[in-house]
């Protein structure tokens, strides 16, 4: 019967150390399959909702540019490792620290799901493995995503799961709740992809629930029985690539 015990414990405790790894596992395979090494010299340009965006982020820096015309004036924000900056008409602006935060937050919100999943391996990140699931029909491997304090940024506190294809590797559906701007859920679905010059950036469908107090991991359920709401679609237009050495 001890003998019996101890492979059962040994069993849990292979199960337990093996969630990090097999995370760890699953989201570089990801990343590969959306382009690997070339993201870490790529600068990415696209429209997205009537704005062009300059995405780069390599393993030492980052450099995100918003562009826009706002009253007949050309508004140029930019996000780097020195913080953020906004010029109008080539004039620099001063800025509340409330609308720094707020700017800082919607630039590096588009960023970051622009070079999904680059970036989920950031000091910051925390990978649990959640094990096999299914949704419309095909097998996915689910990743939730956390974020230490310490590095973690204001937002921190969110919670991202991945459902990541067990062929293609790519992200077809992610899941995630924040905090800023009042906070809530969100849930989207990936609903074309953009090859270009060795990446793969895709477009989603942006879904909500009726009841934002809900965790995280509920979200699929409902997307499942059609009840989450269709709030948006998230679409990448005019795309991009160059390198940068």
């Amino acid at each position: 019967m001890k003998k019996s015990l101890s492979y059962l414990f040994l069993a849990v405790l292979l199960v337990a150390c093996s969630g990090p790894d097999e995370a760890e596992k699953i989201i570089n395979q990801s990343i590969e399959a959306h382009g690997g090494e070339h993201f870490k010299s790529a600068q990415i340009n696209f429209t997205f909702r009537e704005r062009q965006y300059e995405i780069f982020k390599s393993p030492h820096s980052f450099r995100y540019t918003r562009i826009f015309e706002e009253e007949a004036a050309k508004v140029v924000d930019v996000l780097d490792d020195e913080g953020f900056s906004r010029t109008i008409d080539g004039v620099s602006v001063n800025l509340s620290d409330e609308k720094i935060l707020a700017y800082t937050n919607s630039v590096n919100s588009v960023a970051y799901f622009a070079f999904l999943p680059y970036g989920l391996n950031d000091e910051a990140v925390l990978k649990e493995y959640l094990g096999k699931a299914q949704l419309e029909g095909s097998s996915y491997d689910l990743v939730k995503v956390t974020f230490k304090e310490n590095g973690g940024g204001e937002d921190f506190q969110d919670e991202f799961l991945y459902w990541i294809h067990n062929e293609t590797h790519l992200v077809d559906y992610l899941a995630y709740s924040y905090h800023t701007d009042g906070g809530g859920l969100r849930f989207r679905k990936a609903i074309n992809s953009h090859e270009v010059s060795g990446l793969i950036l895709q477009d989603y469908e942006n879904y909500k629930p009726e009841d934002e107090s809900i965790a995280v991991e509920d979200l699929s359920e409902l997307f499942k029985n059609g009840n989450l709401e269709l709030l948006s679609e998230i679409l990448l237009e005019n795309i991009k690539v160059q390198f940068v050495k």
